[in-house]
């Protein structure tokens, strides 16, 4: 039952996505159509004809399908972006379930739900990144905030709070200092100013020096992984801008999920 749960919730949540990155970009970018653009408040519209959309239309991918990927007015295309983000988001909350690295309790069941909500969050950002190489403070403000409160639960249900608190801070000035430095001495051409936000908030999610250098190294890795090929293809160029925060984020994942096993097996080998 849990995983129809959290299947249904993945893709209705994965459709808020869609939405919310494309209403961010219109409003930042000044092209609005409509006078409604609100996440909360505007009624689903087409993004080609702006025309609104009825609840036939707005059902996660089976719509898509059914519309053969065209909308139902206008009969322009509608981006495979909508039923691939939908489907991922669903994907990542029930790998999350399954791959959960603690035993859930009534206090895991509430960071669970703070996880859920914090991965609709990043994946918008990533969404928001890949498109437009822009990591939104409108979406990172918040998760931040998020983050802090998830962090105040964790020291109250603690037997040690001072610690939770010390290892939020080494992830914090972790994750946030080495991409500050990096957008400084690079003067803003290797990474931008939202990688720094970004570095904050999921230095605070992974927490410790050990997990926060874990972190920054796997999304070393991943972005080499797949800029490497593209540039032996001839598909981008040395000077090609690959957005990070995708890389930073999809490493997150990772570390919240088998960080500590991947640590423990590492330290392991050095005790070999």
């Amino acid at each position: 039952m849990i995983y129809i749960i959290l299947l249904i919730l993945g893709l209705c949540l994965g459709s808020f996505i869609n939405a919310l990155v494309w209403r961010l970009h219109e409003e930042d970018t000044k092209t609005k159509k409509t006078n409604n653009l609100s996440i909360w408040n505007g009624r689903s519209i087409c993004p080609k004809c702006h025309r609104q959309l009825a609840a036939r239309d707005l059902v996660p991918v089976f719509s898509w399908l059914s519309l053969k990927g065209k909308c139902r007015y206008c009969h322009k295309p509608i981006s495979v972006q909508y039923p691939l983000v939908e489907v991922l988001t669903a994907t990542v909350f029930i790998f999350s379930y399954v791959f959960w690295p603690v035993d859930f309790n009534s206090n895991q069941q509430i960071l669970f739900g703070f996880w859920l909500l914090l991965t609709t969050g990043l994946l918008a950002l990533a969404v928001y990144d890949l498109k437009w190489f822009l990591l939104p403070n409108s979406i990172v403000y918040p998760l931040i905030a998020l983050a802090l409160i998830q962090t105040v639960f964790l020291m109250v249900i603690s037997t040690n709070p001072g610690q939770i608190f010390i290892t939020t801070l080494w992830g914090l000035l972790i994750g946030g200092g080495i991409f500050y430095l990096i957008y400084k001495l690079s003067k803003h051409k290797w990474i931008g100013g939202g990688d720094v936000s970004l570095g904050i908030l999921l230095g605070m999610l992974v927490g410790g020096p050990a997990s926060s250098l874990l972190l920054i190294f796997l999304a070393s890795l991943i972005g080499s992984l797949i800029a490497l090929p593209l540039l032996l293809s001839g598909r981008a160029k040395r000077d090609t801008h690959l957005p990070f925060g995708p890389f930073l984020i999809a490493a997150a994942f990772i570390v919240t999920l088998f960080g500590a096993s991947i640590i423990d097996w590492y330290r392991s080998l050095l005790l070999l």
